[in-house]
């Protein structure tokens, strides 16, 4: 059936050549958005001013002499009023070939119709675009969820919704870009590509550099091409931009996902904690229009004081081992077995400790707060506590069970930084992908000298978390498995 009605479209592209006409031209008269029209609609009536809007057909009805038609462009829809007394053969063109779907301009005055609806009595029209395949209504043909993500440009044509969506998230992104910049943070950009992936425990995509002929990795994290930048003396950087890590996907992770990392040199964890808190609910305000949201059936509150989370004090609760107490591989393990949380048998300390966090201390999180003090096990970039050696200053954004940031005070001691990396080799050559190598770039860049700092991560899930969705919703073309 949809072949059928594909060759009828294909006739009717015949027969608009046929008469002369080109369905697809280059330019179109549009003098004003559709939004414009409806804004402005009674001074238009009263001057019986002419207007020209273009737009996709997303109604027709063809009866004799006249047709109605609705034509909707990105800022709103109008209905448009055919004669054949008006259009003379323009009309039968128009009669017989146009369908629903196709890109139209429309040029005429407006009127109010009898039932009061604002329309455009038109005194021509022109084909900008002839559609072949038929539109499927939000009711019919577009139900499956992975066809939605995989076809999203027809996500966006029937559902208004995912419009707003994507909206929303520009306002996100540019809330986050505007607060930086006001706060006097340079945006920069800096590779992709890298001969050492750094930054993040995850493990990396791998892609060949023809012109080079070298092998590189395509970046798990933005950090360590910043902080090169404080070596070379500036204060405030940021950048927003794609990162890659080859692990699973899940509510809320991707291969491929947009982050912002910004370095402040001479500031600490508490001047980090302390805006981020801030920028987050002005994030909040700015995106949902409210400081209150809905996440799971659960009222998430933004505003107030965020409550700080002690790491030691909450791993102690909830599994009873003091990591204050130097515990040890094997017993970590016994308690993942005892608590029935799968594990990675090469893990090491840091790991174990981690992968049992996230099982039992982290799901209890539910409202906004700022999680400190972790251990040094997870936190290889991140300076070690002087009132509490083991620990690091480090503090993570957490609400609904979910980790969304990642800040601390940069590690800036080069010989501490190359012990920690030694220390996560001896784990990658243990087996553990993830694991982070030694880069021996940014360790010469350090023992140039790197200011005190304080820097920040935040990735996209932030903004599927504020619409309670998952993160592949919330991202406009997510990688999805072709189909078979």
């Amino acid at each position: 059936m949809r072949e059928d009605i594909i060759e009828k479209r294909k006739d009717k592209v015949h027969f608009f050549k046929n008469s002369g006409i080109d369905p697809y031209p280059e330019t179109t008269g549009r003098d004003r958005s559709i939004d414009e029209v409806q804004q402005n609609f009674e001074a238009l009536l009263a001057k019986e001013e002419n207007v020209i809007v273009v737009g996709r057909v997303r109604s027709l009805r063809v009866m004799g002499k006249i047709a109605f038609a609705h034509i909707e462009d990105e800022s709103g829809k109008i209905q448009a009023f055919f004669e054949k007394n008006m259009l003379g053969e323009d009309f039968q063109l128009f009669a017989k070939g146009c369908d629903l779907g196709d890109f139209t301009e429309v040029s005429g005055t407006v009127f109010l119709t009898k039932k009061d609806e604002r329309t455009i009595k038109v005194s021509s029209w022109k084909m900008l675009s002839k559609s072949l395949r038929p539109i499927p209504t939000e009711h019919f043909g577009m139900n499956d969820e992975e066809e939605l993500l995989r076809k999203r440009y027809l996500d966006l044509m029937v559902h208004p919704d995912t419009q707003e969506l994507f909206r929303k998230k520009n306002i996100f992104w540019q809330t986050v870009r505007t607060f930086l910049s006001r706060q006097g943070f340079l945006e920069v950009q800096t590779p992709v590509l890298e001969h050492i992936p750094g930054g993040a425990e995850a493990e990396p995509f791998t892609t060949h550099y023809n012109a080079l002929d070298e092998d590189l990795y395509l970046r798990i994290s933005l950090e360590l091409a910043l902080k090169r930048l404080l070596v070379g003396g500036y204060e405030k950087v940021f950048e927003i931009g794609r990162v890659f890590r080859n692990e699973g996907i899940s509510r809320e992770h991707l291969q491929e996902f947009d982050h912002i990392e910004f370095y402040w040199a001479y500031a600490n964890r508490e001047d980090g904690m302390q805006m981020v808190e801030t920028m987050y609910k002005e994030i909040v305000q700015a995106v949902c229009g409210s400081m209150k949201t809905q996440y799971d059936g659960q009222e998430i509150s933004w505003g107030g004081a965020w409550e700080r989370v002690d790491f030691y004090e909450a791993f102690l609760k909830e599994t009873g081992i003091d990591l204050s107490k130097n515990s040890t591989v094997s017993e970590l393990r016994a308690k993942a077995e005892e608590l029935k949380i799968a594990y990675d048998k090469t893990a090491g300390k840091g790991r174990l400790i981690d992968t049992i966090y996230k099982k039992t201390v982290r799901p209890k999180l539910i409202q906004p707060c700022l999680l400190v003090g972790h251990p040094v096990e997870v936190s290889p970039l991140a300076k070690i506590d002087p009132d509490n050696p083991g620990r690091t200053l480090r503090f993570q954004p957490i609400a609904v069970g979910s980790e969304l940031g990642n800040g601390f005070a940069e590690l800036n001691d080069p010989q501490d930084q190359r012990a920690r990396f030694e220390e996560q080799m001896k784990l990658r050559e243990e087996g553990d992908a993830e694991a982070q190598m030694i880069d021996e770039d940014f360790l010469e860049a350090l023992e140039y000298g790197m200011p005190p700092a304080f820097g920040f991560g935040m990735s996209e899930r932030f903004f599927a978390i504020l619409m309670n969705r998952s993160i592949r919703e919330t991202v406009i073309f997510p990688p999805v498995r072709e189909k078979e």
